[in-house]
Formats: structure tokens, C-alpha cells, sequence
């Protein structure tokens, strides 16, 4: 009597885990003017030891062209001694790009984004792990040590002065911040891409129309919530107010979006060369047509690059006989690296363009 539930359970699982890195990406998805600003909220209560913050943000819709705040929430590390890196929003030369959060050993850049909880911009002071254990700053944490004991007491000091609550770096107004040396090397570290239950609260804040910034203007009614996909009960918690007024431009949406679904480097077409300028200016012509031929060279080398990595962790799988949840991690891990190598070339390749030579009444092109 037992064996369909379990086998619902187990398909149900099997599910999240495969829609999990694309569900919650975002990558190739480009917005032609930033996220509001961050909303004031309090913390609700950690449900259980174990649980690390994972901050609200603004994720696109691309359906409704719009943003929508995805609440903050506690989340069960999927491993111990692994951090939440938030996701973040970065201008990328031609519009505004997402860029995944992951689980890792350290926590690696966010934008500079200040999203408040222990996470002021740079790592992450809400707690660490100490002997398989995770220990909350009581500081930036809302806990019960009636029920929590791993506590410990840091003040953190950083500029209060100015309360910034830009929700995104670089472009116009955006935080003006650039990874460490050190948090370059957390990116590069193993991952593991948001967890189901990152994914289902994903999904659930996308459904509910009064989490859309049109709706609410920057104040969502569901800012935080104890646990993931709770989005009702006495441990919601509402925005007290919008982090700044909403302004979003008259002609939205405005969004470029490419597929998401790519898992492998070795699904990545090469680049292909656009059609050559032709300004009339036939030095300038030649020199951006040069540097064209250069990026696509080396974008289409780091694709051979990575395919000959990911090729290689697959024969290493298979020869090591690896089972299915470390296989689920290395193929995550794959899309993401995969995603963001391709995020980083339509970023590079906008930032191109916008350098090319303007025809000046000269030849046109034909």
C-alpha cells in the first residue's frame, strides 16, 4: 500500500531536482532597466538549527515583463559547512543580467548588494560552522535560544550612515563594486545549485500577482517567510516599506531573452562573425571587424575548453562508478557553469557593440 506514494515521492523529487538550476537562473534573460530597490522588512524567526538565511530579491518574469520579489527564507544547508552566495542583478553592457546564487564552502560575490541579515555586501557575518555545527550571530539573526543553543554575540560594523538599498550593481545609480581575489575563488570552488525547496518558493512567489512590482510597488505583502513556500500563517512577515519609490519606464517590457535550457558546453553553437561594418571609414571598419574575429576566437576556444573539463568529469564519473545524487550534482553544476560562460559572452559581445563605428553618411551597407 505504501509503494505509490513513495514512487509519486520519488518522481516528484526526481522533478524538482531536474527543473532546479533552469527554474531558478535566469540566465540569458536581459532587462533593459534595473529592479527596484530592496524593501524594509523584519526577519521572521529561524524554524530549527540547521537553517541559514537565504536574503528576498527581485527575480524577471518574462511573461508578464515584470519583477517580482521572491521573499527571504530559511533554508536547510544541503551540506554541512556550505554558505549561501545570494544571487545577484549587474548591468552587462546591453541591459541588466541575473546571476545564479549557489551553496558552497565560502561565499562568494553578490554584487556588492547590501541585503541586509548578515549579508552587508561582501561574505556573509550571520553565523559559521564550527564542528559539524552551525553557529547563528544573534546580532543580524532572529533566533530562539530556547530552542537554538549555537549562538554567539559579533557586532558588525559597517557604514550606517547611508542605508543603501540599490538591488543592483554597476549601470545607472547600481553599486559600484568588483569581486575580490578571494571571492573570484569561491566561484570557482564545487557548487550545488539551489535546493528543491529553493525552487518550489521560487515558483510559488512567481504565481502570486501581488508579489509583481507592479502590483506593489517595491513594498511586497510577502517580504520573508520562516520556511520556504509558506506564504501564509502567522511567520509571514510584510514589507514595512518600499526601499525607494518605484519608477519602472513607460515603454516596459523591454527584454532580450536566449535559451536557458543549455546543460553542456557541448550544446553551445560556435559564435558566428556578424555581418562586417561598413561606416565608409575603412581603418575604423577594419580595426572593430579585428576585434570582432578576436572575441569570437577566444569565446569559441573557452567553449572547447570547458567541453574537454565537463567531458573529462564524465569519464571520471563513470570510471568511479558514482551514484545518482553525485551525478545530479556534477550535471547542476555543468548547467551553471555552462549558462554563465554564455552570460559572460552575450555580456562581452553588447559591450562590443556598443563600440562599433557609426556609419557617418559614407558607404551604406548593402
Amino acid at each position: 500500500m505504501r509503494t505509490k506514494p513513495s514512487i509519486r515521492n520519488l518522481l516528484l523529487g526526481f522533478l524538482l531536482a531536474v527543473i532546479s538550476s533552469t527554474a531558478f537562473a535566469q540566465i540569458g534573460i536581459s532587462v533593459s532597466f534595473g529592479p527596484p530597490a530592496l524593501p524594509v522588512y523584519t526577519q521572521p524567526l529561524c524554524p530549527g538549527d540547521g537553517y541559514i538565511w537565504t536574503p528576498g530579491y527581485w527575480a524577471w518574469d518574462p511573461d508578464y515583463g515584470d519583477y517580482y520579489w521572491v521573499p527571504g527564507t530559511w533554508i536547510l544547508a544541503p551540506e554541512v559547512g556550505y554558505l549561501w552566495t545570494p544571487g545577484w542583478w549587474g548591468w552587462g553592457g546591453g541591459g541588466f543580467l541575473f546571476h545564479e546564487g549557489y551553496w558552497g564552502p565560502q561565499v562568494g560575490f553578490y554584487g556588492g548588494i547590501s541585503y541586509g541579515f548578515g549579508y552587508f555586501g561582501n561574505g556573509y557575518e550571520g553565523g559559521r560552522w564550527d564542528g559539524g555545527h552551525f553557529f547563528y550571530n544573534r546580532t543580524v539573526n532572529n533566533i530562539n535560544v530556547t530552542n537554538i543553543h549555537n549562538t554567539y554575540n559579533t557586532t558588525i560594523v559597517h557604514n550606517t550612515t547611508v542605508i543603501n538599498r540599490v538591488s543592483y550593481n554597476g549601470g545607472n545609480g547600481g553599486i559600484e563594486a568588483r569581486a575580490t581575489p578571494q571571492e573570484e575563488a569561491a566561484e570557482r570552488e564545487r557548487h550545488i545549485a539551489p535546493v528543491p525547496a529553493q525552487v518550489q518558493h521560487l515558483q510559488a512567489a512567481r504565481s502570486n500577482p501581488q508579489l509583481r512590482a507592479s502590483a506593489n510597488q517595491g513594498k511586497p505583502p510577502i517580504a520573508a517567510t520562516a520556511r520556504p513556500g509558506e506564504f501564509s500563517g502567522h511567520d509571514v512577515v510584510a514589507a514595512h516599506e518600499a526601499g525607494a519609490p518605484y519608477h519602472p519606464p513607460a515603454n516596459r517590457p523591454n527584454t532580450e531573452s536566449h535559451p536557458t535550457n543549455i546543460n553542456h558546453a557541448s550544446e553551445v553553437q560556435p559564435h558566428q562573425a556578424p555581418a562586417p561594418p561598413n561606416t565608409g571609414n575603412a581603418k575604423l571598419d577594419q580595426k572593430y571587424q579585428q576585434q570582432q574575429s578576436q572575441l569570437i576566437a577566444k569565446q569559441n576556444q573557452e567553449h572547447q575548453q570547458l567541453q574537454q573539463k565537463q567531458d573529462a568529469e564524465h569519464q571520471r564519473a563513470t570510471q568511479q562508478a558514482a551514484n545518482d545524487a553525485q551525478k545530479q550534482q556534477m550535471e547542476q553544476r555543468h548547467q551553471q557553469q555552462t549558462q554563465q560562460m554564455e552570460q559572460r559572452h552575450t555580456a562581452q559581445q553588447q559591450q562590443l557593440q556598443q563600440r562599433q563605428p557609426e556609419n557617418h553618411g559614407g558607404e551604406h551597407p548593402r
